[in-house]
C-alpha cells in the first residue's frame, strides 16, 4: 500500500484529506506543522507528500527545501496562495504539482495517482481497460460506452475496475471490501450490492453477473 504524508495545520481539512485518501486505498500519516512534518519524514518512508504552504513553526516552502536536500519524493503543494510568485517559488523547489484551495477531492486523488505513476516511471498514454463497448479510463476515473462518457463515483469506479481486472473470477463481497476499503469495515456487506446496482443503472450494462450467495463476476471476453 502506498503511503502519503499529509501536512496541514487546519484540523478539518487534515481530517477530510486523511479520510478521503484512506478510502482511496492509501496509508496516511498526518502532521500539523512544519517541524512535525520533518520529524515524521525522517522516521518513515513515504511515496508522496501533500504539503500545505502556510504552516506553523516551519512554512511549507522551507519544509520542501529541507526535504529536497535529501530526497526527490513527489511533493504536491496545497495552498490558498494562488499568486504567480508563490507558484514559481514552489516550482523552483521542484514540487510535482501546485494545487490552490479550494480544490476538488476527486480531482486531487486523480492528480496524486498521476504523480505517483510518473514517479514510478509509468509514462505515456492513459491506462485503460476495454470490455465490449465499455472503456474504463484509469487516469480520468471515467467510463465511456459507445462514445458517451459517464462520471462514476470513486467507489463505483473502483468496484467496476476490480471486476474487469479479474475477468472470469468470482469476487466475493468480502474480497471487494478488503481490496477497496483496506481497513476494518464494520458496516453491512450489502454496501457492495448498492454499488453494483448503481453501476448497472447508470451505465445500462448487463455483463456484471450476480453469483447468488457469493458475489459478482464478469466473464472473460473472447
Amino acid at each position: 500500500m502506498q503511503k502519503i504524508l499529509v501536512v496541514e495545520d487546519d484540523f478539518d481539512i487534515r481530517e477530510l484529506l486523511q479520510n478521503f485518501l484512506q478510502e482511496a486505498g492509501y496509508e496516511v500519516a498526518v502532521a500539523n506543522d512544519g517541524a512535525q512534518a520533518i520529524s515524521i519524514f525522517s522516521e518513515k518512508q513515504f511515496d508522496l507528500i501533500l504539503l500545505d504552504v502556510m504552516l506553523p513553526k516551519i512554512d511549507g516552502f522551507s519544509v520542501c527545501e529541507l526535504i529536497r536536500r535529501k530526497s526527490q519524493i513527489p511533493i504536491i503543494m496545497l495552498t490558498a496562495l494562488n499568486g504567480e510568485k508563490e507558484q514559481i517559488r514552489g516550482l523552483d523547489l521542484q514540487v510535482d504539482d501546485y494545487i490552490t484551495k479550494p480544490f476538488s477531492m476527486p480531482v486531487l486523488v486523480r492528480k496524486i495517482a498521476a504523480v505517483l505513476r510518473r514517479s514510478n516511471g509509468q509514462k505515456g498514454e492513459n491506462q485503460k481497460i476495454c470490455y465490449q463497448n465499455l472503456t474504463l479510463d484509469l487516469d480520468g476515473y471515467t467510463a465511456t460506452i459507445d462514445g458517451n462518457s459517464y462520471e462514476l463515483t470513486q467507489r463505483e469506479f473502483e468496484v467496476l475496475r476490480e471486476l474487469l481486472m479479474h475477468q472470469g473470477r468470482v469476487m466475493t463481497r468480502q474480497n471487494l471490501l478488503n481490496k477497496l476499503w483496506q481497513y476494518d469495515f464494520y458496516g453491512d456487506e450489502r454496501v457492495v450490492d448498492t454499488h453494483i446496482k448503481n453501476l448497472r443503472k447508470k451505465l445500462q450494462i448487463d455483463f456484471i453477473q450476480t453469483i447468488r450467495g457469493v458475489g459478482y463476476k464478469i466473464d472473460k471476453e473472447n
